[in-house]
């Protein structure tokens, strides 16, 4: 048995310790947002945050995850429900289209603005070149960012509308 920390919440688990995190994440404890993409960790659709920082839980044995806290999309809402800025500014930008990469966008985006308050277009750009979209929404994903981040500083709501 494998004792995983996941949202918070305690999770006994009984699978091979090199398991992929991802697959432990939606099929055993059921949290279906964190996406698989690619499998060898180069679209960014399976990131979640194992210590804060962001992984690709598609090549993330599970074993690396005990006695850590890991992240899931599901988790970064507070604990009153209430969403991340991240996830208002996402729908506020319109980010999304189809919307696959968009856990793992999101996530990426957080340990972003958890390191830099006021990213410019530049820590942008270098933060989130290894998360795809194949819709191509770089800009609004941009725009959605800086909302995030502005909403953060100023401890204010995400507008509703762009």
């Amino acid at each position: 048995m494998i004792e995983l920390y996941i949202n918070g919440t305690k999770y006994m688990i009984d699978v091979d310790p090199m398991t992929p995190l991802l697959w432990v994440i939606r099929e055993q404890v059921g949290l279906t947002g964190t996406k698989f993409g690619c499998g060898i960790a180069q679209c960014g659709a399976c990131t979640v945050h194992v210590n804060g920082k962001s992984v690709r839980s598609c090549i993330t044995p599970v074993k690396a995850a005990v006695g850590n806290n890991v992240t899931t999309i599901e988790g970064i809402t507070s604990a009153d429900g209430e969403p991340h800025p991240i996830q208002k500014a996402w729908l506020t930008e319109q980010v999304p289209q189809c919307g696959y990469c968009q856990s793992g966008q999101m996530m990426t985006a957080v340990e972003l603005l958890n390191q830099i308050s006021s990213p410019t277009d530049s820590d942008i750009d270098t933060a989130m070149s290894g998360v795809i979209c194949r819709c191509g929404t770089y800009g609004r994903i941009r725009k959605g960012i800086k909302t995030a981040a502005l909403a953060m500083r100023s401890n204010a709501e995400v507008p509703d509308d762009g």
